[in-house]
């Protein structure tokens, strides 16, 4: 297993691989394992009707009793538009085939929308743990805009059988108080429930951009971790970071943004993707909270980079890899391929926390 992911890794299989972490520990961490749900989830406020789901979610499919994650998202047929995100593989303009691939590709969980899981929960829900997403973004109005609009109730999901739910919030943007208020109640009405809470920490604003996209970077990402875990998310979905010093470069010229402290960079971060993802995984509560990156867009090199994302996520101290469009927007089998690809990095030994 580690010579294949090593063969995938090519000329960045040293880099990753051999990576000594410098910045914040291992030993600080609350790292991923077979007890998780005991050592860290237990002695909190959560109901024993959560901690159940969380147990099923750990004890599902290939990655069972690791204390890793892999789930497949696939609510881009909203987010993205349907034809944006099923033209490349029209089988999952069908909802079934959806859970299909999450179930055959040995995932923890499938994470979609009310519409495609309510189609066929009856059938799926109690083989799979459902995870609802409540809230999307639409790109149909003109000109385009981005808010996250609720489109369902806590209470439906619950009632389809689901084993958690859902949701973005845009840190950064106009709407963001709203969001804030709207997914911290829709997360508490979930756990009274007993469902698991996953939230979707992405960041939007137009000033973001400046000489590099600090939409990833790792300082700016951290802290939108850390106000998730604040509204009690039981897991963090975020971006892999690409840069750091987003809020450095926001603060230039007249402008104050922000507050951030030195040693965040000179300190806490260096500019290896193992060290910045470590940063956005110490702003979960160093892991008592548990991180998933996502697995970005489908290209040509789709394999190699869910391997590499994957080994930066394990090698920071994070619970796993939350990936799509990769998976879905190609047939089945290779779907199928690609998701087990991304699990051997959790399954394999020698692949360890940095």
């Amino acid at each position: 297993m580690i010579d294949k992911i090593t063969q995938d890794l090519g000329d960045k299989a040293d880099y990753l691989l051999n990576h000594k972490c410098k910045t914040i520990a291992k030993e600080r961490l609350h790292l991923p394992g077979p007890d998780f749900v005991d050592r860290i989830f237990a002695p909190t406020s959560r109901n024993n009707r959560v901690l159940n789901n969380l147990d099923w979610m750990f004890n599902t499919g290939r990655l069972a009793g690791t204390g890793y994650l892999s789930i497949l998202p696939v609510d881009q047929g909203i987010e993205h538009s349907a034809g944006a995100s099923f033209a490349k593989n029209p089988d999952y303009f069908d909802s079934e085939n959806i859970v299909k691939l999450a179930i055959e590709g040995g995932c923890n969980a499938v994470a979609s929308t009310f519409g495609v899981l309510s189609s066929v929960a009856r059938k799926y829900s109690h083989k799979i743990p459902f995870l609802v997403k409540i809230n999307h973004n639409q790109i149909l109005t003109f000109p385009n805009t981005y808010d996250q609009v609720m489109y369902g109730t806590v209470k439906n999901a619950y009632e389809m059988g689901a084993a958690a739910i859902g949701a973005t919030i845009y840190f950064g943007s106009p709407e963001s108080n709203r969001q804030i208020v709207e997914v911290a109640n829709a997360f508490a009405e979930a756990h009274s429930y007993g469902m698991v809470t996953v939230l979707w920490c992405y960041l939007r604003n137009p000033a973001f951009k400046k000489d590099k996209d600090y939409h990833v970077s790792a300082d700016l990402t951290g802290q939108a971790n850390h106000l998730g875990v604040t509204i009690e998310a039981d897991i963090i979905k975020q971006k892999l970071p690409e840069n750091n010093g987003g809020y450095t470069a926001l603060q230039m010229g007249d402008s104050s943004y922000g507050k951030i402290d030195k040693r965040v960079y000179t300190e806490l971060t260096t500019d290896h993707p193992i060290d910045l993802t470590r940063y956005q995984l110490a702003n979960c509560y160093m892991g008592r909270a548990g991180l998933i990156n996502s697995g970005g867009a489908s290209g040509t090199h789709d394999f190699q980079e869910a391997v590499a994302t994957a080994v930066i996520n394990k090698r920071a101290g994070g619970m796993g890899l939350i990936s799509g469009r990769k998976a879905f927007q190609r047939p089945m089998n290779e779907g199928v391929k690609l998701l087990n690809t991304v699990q051997d990095v959790y399954l394999c030994k020698e692949v360890t926390v940095a």
